[in-house]
């Protein structure tokens, strides 16, 4: 089974665009956002890809994720079929010891709002936080992707 364990952080400052190595524009919607399975179309800059999640862990770190290439006119096409809200954002790429931090900064309805992922090969393993990363968010529902295209930041 493919699963994706990740840890989630608020951003308290600007450091990762100094230290990023790289950075692309990503623009995602949901087919379907149930929490128990969720579909996601994305473009990320002239590449796309299909996504199908299930169900998070108790904690929040853990969970089956599928994701397949499509043709970036696909996408385009089933972006229209989404649910309402769509996700804008630029990825920041942050290399850290062994992993690479995904620092993601929103626009459109979700402006303001920064969030990191640092993806793991297990629950248990140990990572190094850096002192820009702030609260830990990991298992809070509301900062999943899927939460803020329905009830975006600026609604907060």
């Amino acid at each position: 089974m493919m699963q994706e364990i990740e840890r989630k952080y608020l951003v308290k400052s600007n450091v990762y665009k100094e230290l990023a190595h790289t950075s692309f524009s990503i623009i995602q919607a949901y087919l379907n956002s149930h929490p128990e399975r969720t579909t996601r179309i994305r473009t990320k800059g002239e590449q796309a890809f299909i996504t199908v999640k299930g169900k998070s862990s108790a904690d929040g770190a853990s969970r089956f994720e599928w994701e397949k290439e499509i043709e970036l006119s696909e996408a385009k096409e089933l972006l229209k079929l989404c649910e309402k809200g769509k996700i804008e954002k630029t990825r920041f790429l942050v290399k850290n010891g062994n992993h690479t931090i995904e620092v993601d900064e929103f626009y459109g309805n979700n402006k303001g709002l920064t969030l990191a992922e640092i993806e793991l090969n297990s629950a248990d393993e140990s990572i190094n936080v850096p002192d820009w990363l702030g609260k830990e968010v990991t298992g809070k529902p509301e900062y999943y992707n899927s939460a803020i295209a329905k009830n975006p930041y600026k609604n907060w």
